[in-house]
């Protein structure tokens, strides 16, 4: 296996001028990764243009949208990142649960299109990726494909998505919209946890020269994005909060695993404010807390395997999730009767409720496992968690279609509230929750050899590279060459004159 992603001089210079004259023909402009940290720094005749840019469409503008800072609207942009705040009525603990809001990003109304722009502008940048004949292939169990097929087509690329036929309609729907080609959706059988599956496709297509894999599961640039922008617009939020309540603590990073660039968030959060943090997995396919397998539905978290941008090592805690607890909450959450219930019954305010659609079924499985944290760590009012919410439930009406009629016999009522408040969110425990030693993250982090050394090909020095924070550390030096090579790439194509 080839690992892109960690080049910082331009490999191919006749693939390079191709993507300059690409560009300046279409007229694309590249943000620096360091404009999507902090869009204060994105130019004012950018904000200007971007006005009249629906932030759902094919527009190259959209480029410098996709950022944590995007107003409900996605249309302007805050000087804060969105979020929501889970309040006690809801989460029945008194740590203070922060979600920044992923819906808000264009196109896709998720925040993978972050780490799909992570990915693919250092490969065009860097003279690896040519738009005028290869093929962008964007392995995904969740809305990574959706984000990469996106980036791909404002960037004037041919893109592939490949996905299990399992997921959402949603997101298929969404697919079948953007790309060029129906062929270029692949269907793999399966659903969440049939990762092995996906990357059984994707080395079907990397024999064919003209397509370009960009495995999330191994992209440093995911890493990286997620590290500067998430990170920061995390801290940010809470450096906000600090303000406003002096005495407010740092507690926790939550996320799901994922394919790990969002835990990159987690790195920085650790190093500048001191956060722990806490990895989640879904409780039907255990693979971190057990070296565990099976099934589940909570789409977008993968599993059976350890990325390869897991930062193991600086693990604290791992725990897991049931998507009968998340099904069941996204139901209570999305349906009259269950918001009647949290509104009449337990006082959850106006704002909360309505508020709730912006959490997918990801998002409530980050919510249930701040929960679990704030009790294990018994955490109290001064104590900060932060987490994401990575898209909304307009992704997942046709899976709470399928869950009322599964779970709950056609019809979701009253009763029915009550059950799912007092068995799948106020019930949740401290159960299959690990705080990690070094043995145990030894341990997680040696799994990983059986997928990344043995079935895809990884040098083990490279591998073995990883348990030392000096390697994470020093990815960092990335972030400004990239940025430099995209000014440079800009000035070529001429798209700055253009602004």
């Amino acid at each position: 296996m080839t690992t892109l992603g960690l080049e910082k001089e331009i490999v191919d210079a006749a693939v390079y001028e191709n993507s300059v004259r690409r560009f300046r023909e279409a007229g694309i402009v590249l943000p620096t990764f360091s404009q999507l940290a902090a869009p204060d720094r994105i130019p004012e005749a950018v904000g200007e243009r971007l006005a009249s840019v629906d932030p759902d469409a094919a527009d190259p503008m959209n480029l410098f949208r996709v950022h944590w800072y995007n107003a409900q609207d996605r249309r302007a942009r805050t000087g804060l990142p969105d979020t929501i705040e889970i309040p006690e009525a809801l989460s029945g603990v008194p740590a203070r649960i922060v979600l920044a809001l992923g819906n808000r990003f264009p196109m896709i109304a998720a925040h993978k299109v972050l780490a799909a722009y992570g990915c693919l502008a250092p490969r065009i940048i860097t003279g690896q990726f040519d738009p005028t004949v290869h093929r962008a292939v964007w392995p995904s169990t969740g809305n990574y494909c959706r984000g990469g097929v996106a980036i791909s087509r404002i960037m004037n690329c041919r893109s592939v998505a490949v996905l299990p036929e399992n997921m959402s309609r949603e997101r298929f729907r969404w697919l079948e919209g953007w790309v060029t080609d129906a062929a270029d959706i692949i269907r793999t059988p399966g659903s969440e946890s049939n990762v092995k599956e996906i990357y059984d496709a994707c080395a079907e297509l990397d024999k064919d020269p003209d397509n370009v894999i960009f495995n999330q599961f191994c992209e440093f640039g995911n890493y990286l994005v997620h590290r500067l922008c998430t990170g920061q617009a995390l801290a940010h939020v809470f450096e906000t909060i600090l303000e406003e309540t002096p005495g407010a603590r740092p507690a926790a990073f939550v996320s799901a695993s994922g394919s790990a660039g969002t835990l990159a968030a987690g790195d920085y959060l650790k190093e500048h404010l001191g956060t722990r943090n806490v990895v989640v997995e879904a409780l039907e396919c255990p693979t971190l807390l057990y070296n565990g397998f099976g099934e589940h539905n909570i789409q977008g978290i993968g599993d059976k395997h350890v990325p390869y941008i897991h930062n193991v090592m600086n693990t604290d805690f791992v725990t897991g999730i049931s998507d009968a607890s998340t099904d069941a909450v996204s139901v209570l959450f999305n349906t009259r009767a269950g918001r009647d219930y949290l509104a009449d019954r337990k006082g959850v305010a106006a704002d909360v409720i309505e508020a709730l659609p912006t959490l997918g079924l990801s998002s409530i499985c980050n919510v249930l496992a701040a929960i679990k944290t704030a009790k294990y760590l018994g955490l109290g009012r001064e104590d900060v968690i932060l987490t994401v919410a990575t898209d909304g439930a307009d992704m997942y009406d046709t899976e709470n279609t399928k869950a009322v009629e599964r779970d709950f016999g056609g019809e979701f009522d009253t009763v029915r509230a009550a059950e799912v408040w007092a068995g799948k969110l106020n019930a949740v425990s401290t159960d299959h929750f690990q705080e990690l030693t070094h043995v145990e993250r030894a341990r997680i982090f040696n799994l990983g050899y059986f997928t990344w050394v043995e079935q895809q090909g990884v040098d083990i020095d490279d591998f073995v590279a990883r348990r030392d924070q000096g390697f994470w550390n020093g990815l960092l030096d990335l972030v400004p060459a990239w940025d430099a090579m995209i000014e440079e790439f800009n000035g070529r194509s001429g798209g700055v004159n253009k602004l």
